[in-house]
């Protein structure tokens, strides 16, 4: 009975039927009106592999159509541990994985909303580089935002149907993608300005940057758009066969040449920095230099020095190590990772590269935000102000700031106005001098 199914799926159909069609997954054969037609699941479908022994099901109606989809959801499974023994092991590795994903990207994106939420806040601080700072954590909060999208949007039955929500969700993912990879070469771009040519910063506007930023992408990502809508418009634009589309490689291509020219770039300022620091370790021209390529911050002058007691092969060191995920070196394993890897070196790269990929929002925030002078000095200076406004109603003593400005006889509300300008002024002065 079995072998007669299969073989009037290759057998002429006589009267009304249902033609042959293809639905971006099988191809299913002409067959007479009123039948439900059985075709096996497919092998793989988005790098999931499902048993084939299994059977797909899809209606042809009495009137000669198909139905709009088939059956795939209830009648095809994903292959487990006890369908295939020998996989076991290796499907509890990428369970793991995809943990480790779900909860890099969660932290990831608690520490980008609380870092934009200081860069907004703290106005004494903005300048170009932390404007690019926080232009670049924003494109980081829209693509882990995107990616959690796409986590709940894209399933089987959406990519069959392809769904016009699905493709949108793939678009948006695929464009904040895009303009986060080209804010890391604008963050490498200022930085080789600033370290290669002392006054060449200020030739450049920010709005060129966010023009870079934001806008290059466009026709990156547009061009793309209609690749898929007039040449594969199917399976909600996401390759299922667990490889990637030719078609990808459009906006693929200057991802891999950002990273390519951030990598230059990376090599460059290590080497500038060496030459610098071997030719005028006390210059406080190169320490300025030197700080904000290993730091990300401005520390004073005093700090610098006695830092540069290190050995320059040191400090190159560290300043390549911090610059990995503002340039966003680490994704370079992502485009030479080889799935045909097998054993511990397939196993550390999926672990290594889920959680370097997850957490290099978490990376950005610590190193750029968090740990910056400038942010914590004017964090500081903000309490300082609210406790010296409440101190006396809390009966606590006040901060230093206060304690010095006592001595002096009380101002009049003119004078106040004009103490407040002066001690704004300072903070400016401060604030540029140690940027």
């Amino acid at each position: 009975m079995a072998v007669a199914s299969q073989l009037r799926r290759f057998l002429p159909v006589t009267g009304l039927s249902c033609n042959g069609t293809w639905d971006g997954i099988t191809c299913w054969p002409a067959a007479p009106a009123g039948t439900l037609v059985s075709m096996p699941c497919p092998a793989q479908l988005r790098g999931i592999q499902y048993d084939t022994t299994e059977n797909a099901t899809k209606l042809c109606y009495k009137n000669g159509t198909w139905a709009r989809k088939a059956n795939y959801i209830d009648n095809c499974h994903p292959i487990s541990a006890s369908t295939k023994p020998e996989n076991a092991e290796m499907e509890r590795h990428l369970e793991n994985a995809k943990q480790l994903n779900n909860v890099g990207h969660a932290i990831s994106l608690v520490c980008l909303v609380i870092a934009f939420g200081l860069f907004a806040y703290l106005k004494s601080i903005r300048c170009t580089r932390n404007n690019i700072h926080w232009n670049l954590v924003a494109t980081f909060i829209l693509r882990n935002t995107s990616w959690f999208i796409i986590q709940e949007v894209v399933d089987v039955q959406t990519v069959l149907d392809n769904s016009w929500y699905c493709r949108v969700a793939v678009t948006l993912f695929n464009y904040f993608q895009v303009t986060n990879f080209f804010w890391m070469f604008v963050e490498g771009l200022y930085l080789h300005i600033m370290i290669a040519h002392a006054f060449g910063t200020e030739r450049i506007k920010f709005w060129v940057y966010a023009m870079i930023g934001w806008c290059v992408p466009v026709p990156i990502i547009v061009p793309w758009m209609m690749v898929k809508i007039f040449l594969k418009n199917e399976r909600c634009w996401i390759d299922t066969s667990g490889g990637v589309d030719q078609y990808d490689f459009i906006y693929h291509g200057p991802i891999i040449l950002v990273l390519l020219v951030n990598f230059v770039i990376l090599g460059n300022i290590v080497r500038i920095l060496i030459l610098k620091l071997r030719a005028s370790p006390n210059n406080l021209d190169t320490t300025h230099y030197s700080e904000y390529s290993a730091d990300g911050v401005g520390k004073s002058h005093r700090t610098s020095r006695v830092s540069f007691r290190l050995p320059s092969s040191i400090k190159a060191v560290k300043a390549t190590v911090v610059l990995l995920p503002l340039l966003g070196i680490t994704y370079i394993l992502f485009f030479v990772h080889v799935p045909s890897g097998k054993g511990t070196s397939k196993l550390f790269f999926i672990y290594f590269n889920s959680f370097l990929q997850s957490f290099q929002g978490c990376f950005v925030s610590i190193i750029y935000c968090f740990t910056n002078t400038e942010v914590q000095t004017t964090i500081k200076r903000h309490v300082d102000i609210w406790r010296d406004q409440h101190w006396c109603t809390i009966n606590t003593p006040p901060s230093k700031h206060l304690q010095m400005t006592a001595i002096t006889a009380a101002p009049s509300n003119g004078d106040r106005s004009e103490n407040m300008r002066d001690v704004c002024a300072y903070d400016k002065n401060v604030i540029v001098h140690t940027a």
